[in-house]
């Protein structure tokens, strides 16, 4: 499971480090993908397994499913960490995200999310008065 909030910047090879007990989790190779909410995702090759076989199980015949998978597989790749834990943005990942160069990674239990850190303050904001009603809504039929 990923948790936590690290703030790291893109150098000027677009290359992040990735917090390193999110490296050992993720292994060697792995999947970035555009997220919503204009962030990146980052899934363990497991993890994204599971997540492209639950798409795949939807019926391309519904719009939404194909404009979705377009959407989704066009911006993902494998990449792999260098020596020194860092991975390479791509151009078209970092315009997606708007990354500039502060970003925020944090664990999302089954992927990894990369902020840029404007972008993941403004969310934050937007959000943190409608976290208690967000809770309640979501378990609200579950007894903790």
């Amino acid at each position: 499971m990923f948790m936590g909030e690290y703030c790291h910047n893109l150098d000027e090879k677009s290359r992040i480090v990735i917090p390193s007990n999110f490296r050992d989790e993720l292994k060697s190779n792995f999947v970035i993908a555009k997220g919503l909410e204009k962030c990146l995702y980052i899934f363990s090759k497991n993890e994204w397994d599971k997540v492209v076989s639950r798409l795949e199980s939807l019926p391309f015949t519904k719009k939404d499913v194909r404009i979705f998978k377009r959407s989704f597989f066009s911006g993902a790749s494998n990449v792999e960490l260098d020596k020194s834990g860092r991975i390479v943005i791509s151009s078209n990942l970092k315009d997606y995200a708007r990354i500039k160069r502060e970003c925020v990674i944090i664990g999302a239990g089954d992927r990894i999310e990369i902020w840029d850190k404007d972008e993941w303050n403004n969310f934050i904001k937007s959000y943190e008065d409608k976290i208690s009603d967000i809770a309640e809504n979501l378990f609200m039929d579950v007894d903790l």
